[in-house]
């Protein structure tokens, strides 16, 4: 295939469309975690009003996790077959719509069900984004381009507080969910505007998509075989379970910022509400600074003819070790040292962040499995932080409402987390199984291909 600029003629420069493509990414993964992590800020307002106990409010701010972790492996798929172009716009403007339609909660059971609505529609968002660099950028660029999207999850976790808070102040929580709720819908008009495949996008020059291509050889083919098979040969897969695994014990520590934060520096360590708004985004901001150098740290090893294994793991395993300090907070006096332990915990777990998403590409014998593989990663993500506020909840009912054992819980599974990608994880990538000889499973959809990605211009 050709590639050409619209006039037909062979473009004679490098175009750069691949950082606006993941700018996109960056800007849906905020505004997804600013949709996800405003009731963990509006709780307390939405307490005073509803009297939610702790343990209540612990399956409340879990309740998001249940259908986001039951939606991550069906959502990879779904990447796999139809493409980022056509799914995760219909995610966005899914998750906008039960976004807004918590200002109408009148009872516990409302929030569950809109919380649950709000699971599926961001399920299939950090399995796209891995699926766009996976697409978009070559090997060497892969762990940079990931902390770029990544940054999204602190920026949009970072501008809960403020921008909740001040709306909860103003004109009551509900205002708070109303507003955020409309902001998916100038990012679906440029996203359908400007995202296509590589091959397909008239602004990609001949160069690009050289370089895109550059280091990608050995994985140009699609992998044959789609659905119940691909599952089956993951699921039989060591890494696969490594990858999870190592994600699982990850969240359960970083799902305490998501959920229980606010109401720890609210509640327990006596923070007031306009000090919180000022001061609460700290660890969020300096996150999306640590996020990005995490992800230039591990292609510079790269870069420089290190090992992809090391160069992936030194700050996964580095970044997760600094951050089980989240387990001196609950005996530290000074609130100002306080936020200062917090804040590096917070940017520690984020230095670990783009290397960690850069995974899923690193392991598969094929683009045609990414999306599914970062499913499964993601699935373990998602049971750690559906289990981490619950866990917290009841330690909070059984312990008088002290923080110690979910903040030192936090520290050890950090800990955890940095063994599993040490000693368990291996990045090769995964050995595929022979094809199926049934040509229903090589092309399930009966189309005469087995393309897993299917975009228009």
């Amino acid at each position: 295939m050709s590639h050409s600029t619209p006039t037909g003629t062979p473009s004679a420069r490098r175009s750069r469309m691949r950082w606006t493509i993941v700018g996109f990414s960056a800007l849906g993964l905020t505004i997804a975690y600013l949709d996800r992590a405003a009731l963990s800020v509006a709780m307390p307002f939405m307490s005073e009003e509803f009297e939610f106990s702790p343990a209540v409010q612990g399956v409340l701010l879990s309740a998001f996790f249940w259908t986001y972790a039951l939606f991550q492996i069906p959502s990879g798929w779904l990447l796999d077959r139809f493409g980022p172009r056509v799914i995760y716009p219909v995610a966005v403007g899914w998750w906008s719509i039960w976004t807004a339609l918590m200002a109408a909660t009148q009872s516990f059971g409302w929030v569950i069900v809109s919380r649950l609505g709000l699971g599926v529609g961001e399920a299939p968002v950090q399995p796209a984004n891995v699926k766009v660099v996976s697409q978009w950028f070559p090997r060497k660029e892969r762990a940079f381009a990931s902390s770029l999207f990544d940054m999204g999850q602190q920026i949009g976790t970072a501008l809960s507080v403020p921008v909740v808070t001040a709306l909860a102040v103003l004109g009551g929580w509900r205002l708070s969910f109303l507003v955020i709720g409309v902001l998916g819908i100038p990012w679906l008009i440029g996203w359908h505007l400007v995202y296509r495949h590589p091959e397909q996008h008239k602004r990609v020059s001949a160069e690009e998509l050289a370089h895109i291509r550059s280091d990608q050889a050995e994985m140009a083919a699609p992998e044959a075989g789609a659905g119940k098979a691909l599952w089956g040969r993951l699921l039989r897969d060591n890494q696969v379970w490594a990858l999870m695994t190592g994600y699982v014990f990850r969240s359960l520590a970083g799902a305490f910022f998501l959920t229980w934060y606010p109401s720890y520096l609210l509640k327990d360590r006596g923070f007031s509400k306009e000090d919180f708004g000022m001061v609460g985004a700290i660890p969020a901001l300096i996150a999306i600074g640590a996020t990005v150098l995490g992800g230039v740290v591990s292609d510079r090893m790269l870069a420089k003819g290190m090992s992809t294994n090391l160069a992936r793991k030194v700050p996964i395993v580095s970044g997760l070790g600094l951050s089980a300090c989240i387990g001196f907070a609950p005996f530290i006096e000074s609130n100002l040292v306080l936020m200062i332990v917090l804040t590096v915990s917070s940017a520690a777990h984020s230095f670990a962040g783009a290397a960690i998403l850069s995974l899923p590409a690193e392991v598969a014998s094929s683009p045609a499995s990414v999306g599914s593989i970062a499913g499964f990663q993601n699935f373990g993500s998602q049971l750690g932080n559906l289990i981490s506020p619950i866990a917290i909840g009841l330690f909070l009912s059984a312990g008088g409402g002290s923080y110690v054992g979910p903040l030192v819980g936090a520290a050890a599974s950090c800990l955890v987390s940095a063994a599993v990608y040490l000693f368990w994880v291996r990045v090769k990538p995964v050995t595929p199984s022979p094809a199926p000889a049934d040509p229903a499973l090589a092309d399930p959809a009966g189309t005469g291909t087995a393309s897993p990605e299917r975009t228009t211009t």
